[in-house]
């Protein structure tokens, strides 16, 4: 009787050593899938809220909180966000990921703000076969980091070039200066794709200046670019750093058209900048101008709820970005099932969002249109 208690308890053990290595499986899909519609879908969301760069990810968060709250208001699919705070770094980024793959369960993620840091997060994402999507990730490479990482940033390699060929035309420029920051991976692609429209263009670069992400002195950079007189000033910079080159360039006499990557799209590079803001160009997917009812109605939804504040790219995008992710579900027909969240993402093709009409391509970029906008009285307006 001893022997067969013994053998009884022993199997009861093992199965029960079965049952919790089987929980425990940290990026595997929840095993059990009870996704009806009328669950809430987790989805986490990794964005630089705190920090130098938090304008971009307060940003965000407003654009998704809205689109929660109005997809949950349809009832179609219920979403659920669970938010972590990156601050800009990679290391945060990475500690996030694992945090809402393997304790929070979420279906897919949404973030990080930054190129750099979802060149570190989203390799563990879709390794945990864990749907990734970028807002505002702009930088060469992201989709290429697996099947399961997506993007509905339009990438610094498809709307840099309009935004610099635009000023060639405009200004018929022959001979030009760029400035970069080199710490950041972002605007190293950012700056190589400067150099490379500019070379197809025939424009010559006269200097190529550097900094580091957090500089707040460009004085030398500047001086020596002032002393070769160019046509214009190309940039690759978030928005703080490129507003401190802006206040100094028009300080020291520097009066020419400055171009920038996705850094100048954020109405906090006028906030810094202020006067020195005027006449810097950019290509965004975001026109806050555009005679669209869609486009004109999110305004109108954004400023009430966020005290009169006029939307800008980032918001638009995260705004959008969450509408796929519920299109994507709703067509799945699971909130928790990951592959078929991630599947359901790859086939979106002609939705039409407050950045228009978009689709995912064969590599998950983006299919989508810009406007070339110049930054008038502190107004972003097209460049025409």
């Amino acid at each position: 009787m001893k022997k067969g208690l013994v053998k009884w308890f022993t199997g009861l053990t093992i199965g029960a050593l079965l049952l919790t290595t089987v929980g425990c499986g940290g990026g595997s899909a929840p095993v059990a899938d009870s996704g009806s519609q009328s669950e809430a879908a987790k989805i986490g969301v990794i964005s630089y809220l705190t920090g130098g760069g938090a304008a971009y990810g307060e940003a965000i968060k407003e654009g998704l909180d809205l689109a929660k709250d109005e997809i949950n208001a349809q009832g179609k699919v219920k979403i659920e966000l669970v938010y972590m705070d990156s601050r800009g770094e990679k290391t945060e980024a990475i500690n996030a990921a694992n945090k809402l793959i393997n304790k929070d369960n979420v279906v897919g993620i949404i973030g990080p703000t930054l190129s750099g840091e979802m060149f570190a997060a989203g390799p563990i994402a879709n390794q945990s076969g864990v749907p990734i999507m970028g807002t505002s990730t702009t930088a060469e490479g992201i989709p290429a980091l697996g099947d399961f990482v997506f993007r509905n940033a339009l990438p610094e390699f498809l709307a840099v070039p309009q935004a610099v060929e635009k000023a060639i035309s405009k200004y018929d420029l022959k001979k030009v200066a760029v400035m970069y920051s080199n710490n950041n991976d972002w605007a190293v692609s950012g700056y190589k794709t400067i150099e490379k429209t500019l070379k197809e263009n025939g424009v010559e670069i006269i200097a190529t200046e550097t900094f580091a992400d957090k500089d707040t002195d460009y004085s030398a950079q500047l001086t020596k670019i002032a002393s070769l007189k160019p046509d214009a000033v190309m940039v690759s910079s978030l928005y703080q750093e490129a507003a401190l080159v802006l206040k100094k360039a028009r300080e020291i006499g520097i009066t020419v058209p400055f171009v920038g990557t996705n850094g100048f799209n954020s109405p906090e590079l006028i906030k810094i900048a202020g006067q020195a803001a005027d006449g810097a160009i950019v290509a965004s997917p975001w026109f806050p101008g555009k005679a669209d009812e869609k486009v004109q109605k999110f305004i109108a939804d954004y400023k009430a709820k966020y005290n009169n504040k006029v939307p800008d790219q980032f918001a638009a995008q995260s705004y959008d970005a969450l509408y796929l992710y519920a299109s994507a579900l709703e067509q799945a027909g699971s909130t928790t099932d990951r592959q078929k969240l991630r599947d359901a993402i790859a086939t979106i093709k002609d939705f039409q969002g407050v950045t228009g009409k978009f689709a995912f391509d064969e590599n998950r970029e983006p299919v989508m249109g810009a406007t070339v906008l110049i930054i008038k009285d502190g107004q972003f307006t097209e460049l025409k």
